[in-house]
C-alpha cells in the first residue's frame, strides 16, 4: 500500500464532497510533498472526475520522477490532462496553460491540482493581457542570469513590480524583467489591466492542503529516497546529454544538482542534500504564497500532521 493511502481524514473528505456541487470544478493547491496529488486521486476515483495539472514543472515531458508527476499506473486508472505534454526545450507560460485548460472545462467536471500558485491566481482572478515575449529578450535574460545572477535583473525592475513578486523566485524575476524589457511597462502595470477570470473562485470548490514545516521536511526527504529507488538516476542520465541550465525544464528542483552528479562533478550524497534543501526552501515559499493569497480556500490537513508545528 502507498504511503499516501489514507492521508486525509475520511470525515473531512466526505464533508467536502457532500458540500460540493457536482457541477463545480474542484481546485486543490498545496506545497510540494503535501499529498495533494493523492487527495486528487481519491476524489477523482470517488466522483469519476478527470484530473488536470496545475504545476508548472509537471507539464514537461522529460521529468516524470523528479517532478513527482503521477505514475503511468495512476494515469491509467483516472484520466489525467496537461501532464508531460510539453517538450523540455520549449517555453511554457501561465497564459499558454490557461489556453490549454479552457477547452477542458467544457468537458467532464475536473479536479485541478498543483503547486503553482500563479496558475490558480490567473485561473480564478484573471490574467494580465501581456504580449508574447520575443525569444531574443528571453535569451538575453538567461545569459545575464547565468553570467551575473538573478539580482542583476531584480535590481532593474520598477519598485511596484518588485513589491508584488517573490524576489527569491528566479522564474518570477526573469518573467518580470522580460515583460519590462519587451514592453517598456512594468509587470505590475500590466496586472492592473487584468482580464476577467476563466473560472472565478465562486464557481469552484477550492481546497488548500496545509502542512507544517517539520512534517513537510520529513516527507521531502523520504520522497527523495523513494524517487531514487524508483529510477530517478536513470531518468537523470537520460536527460543529461540535452540538459542546459537555460532549458525551461531545467528549472525543476534538484535537476542541476543531479545532473552534476551523473556527470561526475559531485557525489550522490552532496547532490541529494542540495536537492533536498532546495526542495524544502521551495516548499517554504509555496506555503507563504498560499497562506497570504488563498485565505478564502477551504483548508485540509494531512491526517498524520494534525498536531504538527507551523
Amino acid at each position: 500500500m502507498s504511503e499516501n493511502s489514507g492521508m486525509f481524514n475520511e470525515g473531512s473528505l466526505n464533508g467536502i464532497l457532500d458540500r460540493t456541487d457536482p457541477s463545480l470544478p474542484i481546485l486543490i493547491a498545496g506545497p510540494t510533498a503535501s499529498g495533494k496529488s493523492a487527495l486528487a486521486m481519491e476524489i477523482a476515483a470517488r466522483t469519476g472526475r478527470p484530473i488536470i495539472n496545475a504545476d508548472a514543472m509537471q507539464v514537461f515531458a522529460d521529468w516524470r520522477i523528479l517532478t513527482a508527476r503521477p505514475s503511468a499506473d495512476a494515469e491509467a486508472k483516472v484520466p489525467h490532462a496537461l501532464y508531460g505534454h510539453v517538450q523540455g526545450h520549449l517555453e511554457y507560460s501561465v497564459g499558454r496553460w490557461l489556453r490549454d485548460l479552457a477547452p477542458l472545462l467544457d468537458g467532464p467536471t475536473p479536479v485541478i491540482v498543483g503547486g503553482t500558485g500563479l496558475y490558480f491566481t490567473a485561473l480564478t482572478k484573471g490574467l494580465a493581457p501581456i504580449p508574447e515575449i520575443p525569444d531574443g529578450v528571453r535569451r538575453i535574460a538567461m545569459k545575464r542570469i547565468t553570467a551575473d545572477g538573478m539580482n542583476t535583473l531584480l535590481d532593474e525592475l520598477d519598485s511596484e513590480t518588485r513589491a508584488r513578486i517573490d524576489g527569491r523566485n528566479p522564474m518570477r524575476v526573469q518573467r518580470a524583467w522580460e515583460v519590462l524589457a519587451a514592453t517598456g511597462r512594468g509587470l505590475a502595470a500590466w496586472q492592473d489591466e487584468t482580464d476577467p477570470p476563466l473560472l472565478p473562485l465562486s464557481s469552484a470548490a477550492a481546497i488548500l492542503v496545509d502542512a507544517s514545516k517539520d512534517w513537510l521536511n520529513e516527507r521531502i526527504e523520504r520522497r527523495f529516497a523513494r524517487m531514487v529507488s524508483d529510477g530517478l538516476l536513470d531518468e537523470v542520465r537520460r536527460n543529461a546529454p540535452a540538459w542546459h541550465p537555460a532549458r525551461p525544464s531545467a528549472k525543476a528542483i534538484g535537476a542541476a544538482e543531479l545532473i552534476a552528479h551523473v556527470r561526475g562533478e559531485v557525489s550522490l550524497d552532496d547532490a541529494r542534500n542540495a536537492a533536498i534543501v532546495a526542495t524544502r526552501q521551495f516548499a517554504k515559499r509555496q506555503r507563504s504564497w498560499f497562506r497570504s493569497r488563498m485565505s478564502g480556500w477551504q483548508t485540509i490537513h494531512p491526517l498524520s500532521d494534525m498536531g504538527g508545528s507551523a
